[in-house]
C-alpha cells in the first residue's frame, strides 16, 4: 500500500483527471495528510435532520457496548476507531461506501504530537469571495502558494497551506495570524473573528479530545454541483482538479519559521495588545510595554490631516475618506487577546466558543464606534501619524446632581480618590499582590470609587468594569 511519504513525489511526476486511482487517492493523502488513527464521518439524522461528524468507530451503535449519545467518543471505554485507508479515501472520493451509503470524510488536522501537515484558513461571510480574494492577494506578495477551495455549502471558501513536513501548530498558525493581520491593513472588514477560523484552531490537543477537523475537498456529489472544489484566480473550477492539485508547492518549515520571526519582531502576528498577565506571541516578553501593545508601525499612503472625533456613548469616527489601514489600525486600538482563551488552551481544555481576540469596535454603516476608555490611546495613534484630532462633545450634559458622600475613606482610598478626580476619564485597577484594604474586592473599590466621583463632581460618571467583575453588584443593588 501506498504512504503519504512516499507519494509526495507523485505531485512531481504529475497527476491529472486521467491518472489511475491509485496515483490520485496517494496525492490526495500526501495533501491532507492529518491523523491517521481516526478520521471523522458527516452523519445526518433522519428523525431530526441534524447533520455534523463524529469518530468513525467500529464499535458504533453496536448494542451493549456504544453509549452514545449518553457517553462522548473522546470518554468511551470501548473506543475501536478506524485509521484512514486508501479504501477510506476512494469511498470519500466516490462518494459513498462499499454498501452504498453517503460518505463525507472529516479529518482531524493536528497529529498527536501538536504538529500538522496543513494549515486551512475558513472564509463563511457574505463577502467571502473579496476577504478571500484579498487574502490571496497578501499570499501572492509573500510568494506562497495558497490555493482555493469552494466550501461544500457553496456560500464560503477554505485557502489551503501545505508543509512539506509536520510543523508545530503553533508556528502554522501564527503565519496564518501574520497574513490575516497583513491583509486587514488592505481590508479591515475581514474582521477579528477570522482569527478564530483556523484548522487547526488550537496550539495543543485538548484533554480526552482531537481537536477541531474540516470536511475534505472533492467529495464526488459535491464536486458535480461545483462545489468543494478548487477555484483559479477568476474564482471558476480548474477544469482538471487533479492536474492542479500535483502543481501545487509545499511549504518549507525554514520559510515558515523566517516569516513568523520577521513577524514577531515587528508585532504583526496578532497587532493587538496582549492579555495583562500573557506572554503568548511575544519573542522578547522582557521588551514588552506596560501598556501590553507594540508601538504601531507606520501607514503607507496618504493619511487626513484632520480627524473628526465625536464624543457620544462610544467614539464615532465617519467612515468617508477613511483609509482601510488606518480604519484597521483604529478598530485594533479597542482589541486584545482573550485570558480566558490562553488559560482554556494553557489547561489542555476546549476552546470553543472562547474567540482569541476580543474585539470592542462597532461597526455602524457610515462610522465605526470605538468605547469612550479608548480616547486616550486614540488620540496618542492619531498623534503618532501626524493628524489633528478634532474633538465634538455630543453627550447629553444632564442636570446637576445635589449628593453627598457619607462614607469615609482610609487613607489609601483617599489618596486614590483625589487622583482619579485630576483626570477626566480615568480607571481604577487594584492589581494582584497590592492590597490596599484587607478583604476588599474589585467590586468593593469600584463601588467606593463611583460614588465619591458622582458626589465630588455633582456629576453623571460611566464606569468601565472588567470582564470579571461582579457587575450584578450594580444592576441588583438597591440604592437609596
Amino acid at each position: 500500500m501506498d504512504t503519504p511519504d512516499r507519494l509526495s513525489n507523485l505531485q512531481q511526476v504529475g497527476v491529472n483527471q486521467r491518472s489511475p486511482a491509485k496515483a490520485k487517492i496517494a496525492l490526495f493523502r500526501s495533501l491532507f495528510r492529518g491523523r491517521e488513527d481516526v478520521y471523522a464521518r458527516r452523519f445526518e439524522s433522519r428523525r431530526t435532520g441534524r447533520a455534523g461528524y463524529s469518530p468513525a468507530c467500529g464499535n458504533e451503535w453496536v448494542r451493549g457496548i456504544c453509549e452514545k449519545p449518553r457517553i462522548k467518543c473522546s470518554e468511551c471505554p470501548h473506543q475501536r476507531f478506524l485509521p484512514v485507508t486508501d479504501d477510506v479515501i476512494r469511498w470519500h472520493l466516490c462518494g459513498q461506501d462499499d454498501n452504498g451509503g453517503d460518505f463525507v470524510m472529516g479529518v482531524y488536522p493536528m497529529l498527536l504530537d501538536e504538529t500538522c501537515f496543513f494549515l486551512a484558513v475558513d472564509f463563511d461571510k457574505a463577502t467571502w469571495l473579496d476577504d478571500a480574494a484579498a487574502f490571496l492577494e497578501t499570499c501572492r506578495q509573500m510568494n506562497l502558494p495558497a490555493p482555493l477551495e469552494r466550501s461544500r455549502s457553496g456560500n464560503g471558501g477554505h485557502i489551503w497551506f501545505f508543509f512539506n513536513e509536520a510543523i508545530p501548530a503553533t508556528l502554522a498558525r501564527k503565519l496564518g495570524a501574520h497574513i490575516l493581520t497583513r491583509t486587514m491593513e488592505r481590508r479591515p472588514e475581514v474582521g477579528l473573528d477570522s482569527y478564530d477560523r483556523f484548522f487547526p484552531n488550537q496550539d495543543t490537543v485538548p484533554h480526552g479530545g482531537f481537536g477541531n477537523l474540516i470536511a475534505l475537498p472533492l467529495q464526488k456529489r459535491l464536486r458535480e454541483s461545483g462545489k468543494s472544489v478548487f477555484l483559479d484566480e477568476q474564482f471558476a473550477p480548474f477544469p482538471d482538479q487533479w492536474e492542479f492539485l500535483s502543481s501545487i508547492r509545499k511549504i518549507g518549515r525554514r520559510e515558515v519559521e523566517e516569516i513568523v520571526r520577521v513577524a514577531e519582531t515587528r508585532g504583526q502576528v496578532l497587532g493587538v495588545r496582549l492579555p495583562p498577565e500573557s506572554d503568548e506571541d511575544e519573542a522578547a516578553p522582557w521588551t514588552t510595554p506596560p501598556s501590553r501593545r507594540r508601538a504601531g508601525t507606520s501607514i503607507g499612503g496618504p493619511l487626513p490631516k484632520t480627524l473628526e472625533l465625536i464624543l457620544g456613548n462610544q467614539i464615532y469616527i465617519s467612515k468617508d475618506g477613511l483609509p482601510p489601514a488606518l480604519r484597521n489600525r483604529l478598530i485594533r486600538l479597542a482589541a486584545f487577546q482573550n485570558p480566558e482563551f490562553y488559560k482554556a488552551q494553557a489547561m489542555r481544555l476546549p476552546t470553543y466558543d472562547k474567540p482569541r481576540i476580543i474585539a470592542c469596535a462597532e461597526d455602524h454603516s457610515k462610522h465605526i464606534g470605538l468605547p469612550r476608555g479608548c480616547l486616550d490611546d486614540l488620540l496618542q495613534t492619531l498623534s503618532d501619524l501626524d493628524i489633528e484630532a478634532v474633538v465634538r462633545d455630543e453627550r447629553n450634559s444632564g442636570q446637576p446632581l445635589d449628593l453627598t458622600f457619607c462614607g469615609e475613606l482610609r487613607p489609601e482610598q483617599a489618596v486614590a480618590a483625589q487622583a482619579m478626580l485630576a483626570h477626566r476619564n480615568y480607571r481604577l485597577r487594584k492589581d494582584r499582590g497590592c492590597r490596599v484594604a484587607d478583604r476588599a474586592t474589585p467590586g468593593q473599590y469600584a463601588r467606593i470609587g463611583a460614588s465619591t466621583a458622582i458626589a465630588t463632581t455633582m456629576d453623571r460618571a460611566t464606569f468601565r468594569l472588567p470582564w470579571t467583575a461582579p457587575s450584578c453588584h450594580w444592576t441588583h443593588r438597591r440604592w437609596p
